[in-house]
């Protein structure tokens, strides 16, 4: 198994079907792959929707939360669940790009002993203008607190090593400060340009307090993290 694909979803009973479908057309016959679904306890018709959706596609495997937990949980289960040691993770409402997943997949430097983080940068952004702007905002906050030199740190299209993010300290919304964990960790973060589509189906499950105040009270503590870090270098005497 050369990659699993892990894909949160919440509602997204009008996007996931037409999501893996195009996942595999992106994937099949490049890669030995599987894609895991984590259905983060959704209300709607999204259960159905996957169930049909293994019918077609063997690869395709579904786990599901009772309850909502958000979506650094849905991605920390998909993790420990995947058959392979290489991870490639993206939004469940369409707007990345699959053809994205190779391009990051190949630039994935396997050797570094550290960890490597491969993230999209959606540079251009085909939400509506508050997003955009809540958007930029936040990364530019993150940049100058976290010093992570990661334009797009919220991008969910990402690609790294199971062992890596395991490692990983595990909090709630934690999967937007992955950059900056990684590096905290001994790791190398490389940002890719992707494609970054309009949301076509479903709505958003993240508004402006989501995004900004929420995440505010996440960066400190991630800051804090940052500064109780040390990463000593052993030697054995002989």
């Amino acid at each position: 198994m050369e990659l699993s694909v892990v894909i949160p979803v919440f509602n997204e009973v009008e996007s996931i079907a037409l999501l893996i479908d195009e996942i595999c057309a992106r994937l099949d016959d490049k890669l030995d792959y599987e894609i895991i679904v984590v259905d983060d306890g959704s209300t709607d018709s999204t259960p159905g929707v996957l169930q049909s959706s293994r019918q077609a596609h063997p690869q395709l495997r579904v786990l599901r939360h009772r309850m909502c937990c958000g979506q650094s949980a849905a991605i920390a289960s998909g993790v420990q669940a995947a058959a392979s040691s290489w991870i490639a993770t993206l939004d469940g409402d369409g707007q990345n790009d699959p053809a994205d997943i190779l391009t990051l997949y190949r630039a994935l430097d396997k050797s570094f002993s550290a960890g490597m983080l491969v993230t999209g940068y959606r540079k251009q952004r085909r939400d509506d203008w508050l997003k955009r702007v809540s958007s930029r905002i936040a990364n530019a906050v993150r940049a100058w607190v976290l010093g992570d030199d990661t334009p797009d740190s919220a991008c969910g299209l990402r690609v790294f090593a199971r062992e890596t993010f395991l490692a990983l300290p595990q909090f709630d919304h934690m999967h937007r400060f992955l950059p900056a964990l990684v590096q905290r960790q001994g790791g190398r973060v490389l940002s890719i340009e992707v494609q970054h589509r309009p949301r076509a189906r479903g709505v958003s499950k993240y508004g402006v307090h989501d995004r900004l105040w929420v995440g505010i009270v996440d960066m400190f503590g991630v800051r804090w993290l940052q500064r109780r870090s040390r990463r000593p270098v052993v030697s054995e005497i002989e």
